[in-house]
């Protein structure tokens, strides 16, 4: 999986017509997820339906801060304004998981009348059902099946969720990779850097987006602290040593920086009009390739979400994840 050029945590919902079951999952389901347990079909259906208006709001949303990029205006202080003043795109639903077999509508009638809703859905199936759901995986009904009576049910749909909560999203990948240049696709799509990049996200962050004007990414934790993950390329750091003589950095300095040793913050500092010095940071390896480096530099916290409209904060106020109806 290529790593997403905008991720983002978003809420799980489940259909089931065993109360017992969705209480099992309320409790077994990971503590930072944002989960809605539905018993009825209408319910759930009713639900869903709502959502692609405030999708397509949240899209608009995104493409403004593009435009207002292209008329001149620094991404990194818009995405930390969007951040900030949208919470409510955490309520989006990501993934459905219905349930296939319920007496009042089965699970695929229930994913059939959610034309225009655009999350991933997920088939729980009994053992007279895989083939039903092999042909709605076909033809692309649904993203995935799981048997109920799979071993370690609860690790199997974690994992399941797990990665198709990871995965890219078309439109907002379209949406970001304007902003990079062809070179820098090409660097982002090698396996290794994808690798790292990867990796060191889901170490540190539940939010991110790449950019290319300045090249990195702005990634953002549970708790709403915001870092800078520069990339450069190797052959851009004689520039960059250049431009930090003009900063007054020290001769050595300068020498770490083109050796890959440090980064600066120039560009960050640039887009949030930050006065006072610039900062040097320890440069590491991103992929194998030996063609791109990057350095990681916390954001103040007065540019930062309030940590109230954090994600963790915004958890806290959903309440308990009770049975709905």
């Amino acid at each position: 999986m290529s790593f997403p050029l905008f991720h983002r945590p978003g809420t799980v919902v489940f259909l089931d017509d065993d109360p017992d079951y969705l209480e099992m999952l309320g409790m077994v389901l990971p503590r930072h997820w944002h989960v809605k347990l539905f018993l009825r079909p209408v319910e759930c259906i009713n639900y869903l339906q709502q959502e692609p208006p405030f999708w397509e709001a949240d899209a608009w949303n995104q493409q403004q801060l593009i435009d207002h990029w292209r008329g001149g205006k620094p991404l990194i202080p818009q995405i930390l304004a969007y951040w900030s003043k949208y919470t409510e795109r955490y309520a989006l639903t990501r993934v459905c998981v219905v349930d296939y077999s319920m007496p009042a509508m089965d699970g695929l009638t229930v994913l059939g009348e959610l034309v225009d809703w655009p999350g991933s859905r997920v088939l729980l199936t009994g053992q007279a059902d895989e083939q039903v759901a092999v042909r709605a995986f076909n033809k692309g009904l649904i993203d995935q099946f799981i048997a109920k009576q799979t071993p370690d049910i609860s690790r199997r749909l974690i994992d399941a969720i797990d990665h198709l909560l990871c995965a890219p999203n078309a439109r907002h990948s379209q949406t970001w990779r304007v902003t990079l240049t062809p070179e820098q696709n090409a660097l982002l799509r090698m396996p290794s850097v994808s690798h790292d990049l990867t990796s060191l996200a889901s170490r540190r962050w539940i939010e991110h987006v790449v950019i290319g004007d300045p090249f990195g990414v702005m990634g953002m934790d549970a708790a709403g602290a915001v870092t800078w993950l520069q990339l450069e390329t190797t052959e851009g750091l004689a520039a960059l040593a250049e431009l930090a003589e003009l900063e007054g950095i020290s001769p050595e300095g300068r020498e770490d920086i083109r050796n890959g040793h440090k980064l600066i913050d120039l560009e960050l500092r640039q887009a949030l009009g930050r006065k006072g010095p610039p900062e040097l940071n320890p440069a590491f390896a991103v992929g194998h390739v030996g063609t791109l480096i990057g350095s990681l530099f916390a954001v103040d916290p007065a540019y930062c979400p309030d940590p109230a409209n954090s994600y963790s904060g915004w958890l806290d106020r959903q309440g308990n994840r009770n049975v709905q109806g």
